[in-house]
């Protein structure tokens, strides 16, 4: 839409529909074929303020910033928040840039933590997987609060959880795995067909028809959540419910064996995910070491125990392949998939048992590209639905490393976590996917997935060269 422009005696102001945009600056504008323009030089030492804010076009317009001012409190601001990381390791630098972009991706007024700020950047340029990545999945949540933790952000880690009991609220059987900003739930995809997509790459979409899926993996990491939450000591909020992961948990109780769409979100046919079944054991692992500490009473703790070998029976049994020697995407079939190096990191096995050895094993042979860089998994257009044609996955390549690291390989999760590093741009941020081929960032940008993965795994290198326990094997502590 091109607004309506008007100009002001210190820059312009163009509306559209409910939004305005107010340019200020002592540079001279102009219109030209419906844009507006300018030439200007700054000489050495020189300061030119561009003062650009949006406000509702049925709003009064907000008053001016002193620029000079506003700039000097704002780096004040970020240098304490800065001060407060409690990560002392040889990453530091690199955590700190990946925290300072997981805070900018929250949302204050809720607490939320927005996956990406942008839609529709392509996962291979040409390509149809071009996603809204400006919601809050609820996958994230353990990721993301474990990096809040271990770097001492309480507060940050603390409001994110409240905003999930409240995206979650409401019957177990209806939850999503993405939301708003604000908790919404529906979330309509829609094709913008007049765009061209970024190089080409359309369509460009705004919403995400995957609010609608079926991933039982989220009941995991829900429960997962609560449960770092109080080994941290974050202690539910005065107007939370204590039932809701006891809701949670007698859902899955007979919603695990159902099949669903998977961690990938895939537009094909719903199946046994492999994923999806290890983090319902995840949820009722979680579970029966809550009751076993204290954190929950009057809950049939047997029968939890007795299900969670269950589920760890029927994974081993029908998700692993003889033939290939290692886990496979989902049951029945050969397909290998990244994600299952969560195994490890959750505690599912312990990380050097001879079946994770394998499935490791079968991702680097036939996952990881000649550049170091993890796919995540096998592709197949029956499976996931789509056309071919993506880059390498940065939070598989991180995962990756992170076994490494819990194998005792500590000389080569280190060189996987350089080599990300190396691949940021020059504000150290990271997209979702990079093309070891063209060399080039890729997808939604920045991505919130791949800055709490680098801040994880920086974290599980440490700790394995200290001797300490994995952040995410069975009766680990994640302590601020």
């Amino acid at each position: 839409m091109v607004p309506w422009v008007r100009r002001t005696e210190d820059g312009i102001s163009a509306i559209a529909g409910p939004d305005t945009v107010r340019l200020r600056t002592p540079v001279e504008l102009r219109g030209e074929n419906f844009k507006t323009t300018a030439e200007f030089t700054v000489s050495a030492g020189q300061k030119i303020p561009f003062d650009l804010c949006w406000y509702a076009s049925y709003r009064d317009e907000p008053q001016p910033l002193d620029n000079e001012k506003t700039i000097a409190n704002t780096e004040s601001w970020w240098r304490e928040w800065v001060a407060r990381s409690a990560f002392a390791g040889e990453s530091k630098d690199a955590v700190i840039r990946s925290l300072i972009t997981l805070k900018a991706l929250t949302y204050a007024p809720t607490g939320a933590i927005v996956a990406a700020p942008t839609t529709s950047l392509p996962e291979l340029i040409g390509g149809v997987r071009n996603w809204d990545y400006r919601f809050c999945w609820v996958r994230d949540a353990t990721l993301s609060l474990r990096a809040l933790v271990v770097a001492g952000y309480l507060d940050e880690a603390r409001a994110w959880r409240e905003w999930l009991i409240r995206a979650v609220a409401g019957k177990p059987s209806e939850l999503s795995i993405v939301y708003g900003l604000r908790g919404e739930r529906r979330l309509t995809e829609l094709e913008l067909t007049w765009l061209p997509g970024y190089e080409g790459s359309a369509p460009v979409r705004t919403g995400n028809a995957a609010y609608s899926q079926l991933q039982l993996d989220v009941y995991g990491e829900i429960i997962d959540m609560l449960y770092l939450c109080r080994q941290a000591g974050i202690v539910p909020g005065k107007d939370a419910s204590p039932n809701v992961g006891l809701a949670l948990i007698e859902h899955l109780e007979t919603a695990w064996e159902e099949p669903d769409e998977g961690i990938w979100e895939v537009r094909g046919p719903r199946r046994h995910f492999t994923h999806s079944k290890m983090m319902a054991w995840v949820a009722m692992d979680r579970a029966v070491k809550s009751a076993e500490q204290g954190w929950v009473a009057d809950v049939p703790v047997d029968q939890w125990r007795k299900l969670r070998d269950k589920i760890h029976d029927d994974v081993c049994r029908n998700g692993f392949d003889s033939g290939v020697n290692s886990f496979v995407q989902f049951y029945g079939s050969r397909h290998l998939d990244a994600s299952l190096l969560m195994m490890a990191i959750v505690g599912f096995l312990p990380p050097n048992d001879p079946r994770l050895l394998g499935t490791v094993e079968a991702i680097e042979k036939h996952l990881v590209s000649k550049d170091g860089f993890v796919s995540r998994y096998t592709l197949d257009e029956s499976v996931d639905g789509l056309p071919h044609g993506e880059a390498a996955f940065l939070p598989c390549t991180f995962w990756l490393a992170d076994n490494y690291a819990f194998q005792g390989r500590h000389a080569e999760a280190r060189e996987i976590f350089e080599r990300v590093l190396a691949i940021r741009n020059d504000l150290g941020l990271l997209s979702e996917e990079y093309d070891p081929v063209d060399r080039r960032l890729l997808g939604n940008f920045p991505q919130a997935f791949s800055h709490f993965g680098m801040v994880n795994t920086a974290y599980n290198i440490e700790a394995s060269l200290n001797g300490a326990s994995s952040a995410g094997g069975p009766g680990t502590e994640i302590k601020s």
